[in-house]
């Protein structure tokens, strides 16, 4: 009998001790609710645990490595949107410039008698109005790269014959300059899979870096499956090469008219869509921005 009465006794102890973990649990699970519930989104506050049992150890670290997940993501996403808001606000600066040149010139067109004056009003106004449909031309080439629904169908294409004739069209430009590339290709042929106008923009767009950023005509050499393009620059100490795929990015705090710093990001996401990289590299006062292509032969 006394046994019996010990095992009763015993078994209660058990039951109010269960009863006890039971009801701290639940608190614990609700303080925890109330905790997600109530905490803004934008707060550094974390869990604690009062019940120190290892099931609760294991799930307070599991929703304060959630929340440090979603803080990280949300201030990437801040920063994501400011860098946008401030890109964005540079380019229209760079728009509105040369259209602002543009009305200028036309007002003084309207005034002007001399025919002569004239045409060279007419010929400003026409540069300007070049340099914002460049501009537009590049946002728009942007926003198409970035859309998720963007497929390029890639096939094999010449990649030296398509460097030529980018090259040769932009031979006005170089001439302008009084620059003549120094152009080195080990193949007489490089076939890499791409899409030939995604390969003709990249190689327009690094063409145009060096026009408009490098101090001397570019080097522009081809060494198995690369190309690469390099140039003097004059302030290397304002280039961040690790950023020259960024957008919006220039390099410096100065801007510079007809560019609104999404060339090379229009580089690295059509060579991303293609199976190539992109990469820039600064030695000294030498820029080299090179395209490594996927599956060239030669």
């Amino acid at each position: 009998m006394d046994a019996l009465v010990a095992v009763i006794i015993v078994l209660a102890v058990a039951v109010a001790v269960l009863a006890v973990q039971v009801v701290r649990s639940e608190r614990e699970l609700r303080k925890l609710a109330q905790f997600l519930n109530r905490r803004d989104s934008a707060s550094n506050a974390r869990v604690t645990i009062s019940v120190h049992s290892r099931g609760f150890s294991s799930l307070g670290q599991a929703i304060n490595r959630q929340l440090d997940r979603h803080q990280g993501e949300r201030i990437a996403a801040e920063e994501h949107a400011s860098e946008m808001r401030q890109g964005l606000t540079y380019l229209s600066h760079d728009i509105r410039t040369p259209l602002a040149g543009a009305k200028g010139y036309a007002q003084l067109l309207e005034d002007e008698g001399d025919v002569t004056a004239r045409r060279r009003y007419l010929e400003a106004i026409e540069r300007r109005i070049d340099d914002a449909s460049k501009l537009l031309d590049q946002l728009f080439a942007y926003a198409q790269v970035q859309d998720p629904d963007y497929r390029i169908e890639r096939e094999p294409v010449d990649a030296n014959a398509a460097l030529a004739e980018t090259l040769a069209a932009l031979y006005p430009q170089f001439q302008e300059k009084g620059w003549a590339p120094r152009i080195d290709l080990e193949d007489e042929q490089l076939v890499v899979l791409a899409d030939a106008e995604a390969l003709a923009r990249i190689f327009r767009n690094l063409a145009v870096n060096a026009l408009r950023y490098g101090a001397d005509a570019p080097s522009i050499v081809q060494r198995g499956p690369g190309i690469s393009f390099s140039n003097r620059v004059e302030d290397p100490g304002e280039l961040d090469a690790a950023r020259l795929f960024d957008r919006f990015y220039q390099g410096s705090e100065s801007r510079s008219e007809g560019s609104g710093g999404l060339g090379l990001a229009i580089v690295a996401q059509l060579c991303r869509a293609i199976g190539a990289a992109a990469t820039a590299t600064l030695d000294g006062d030498v820029l080299t921005v090179a395209v490594e292509f996927e599956g060239a032969r030669r």
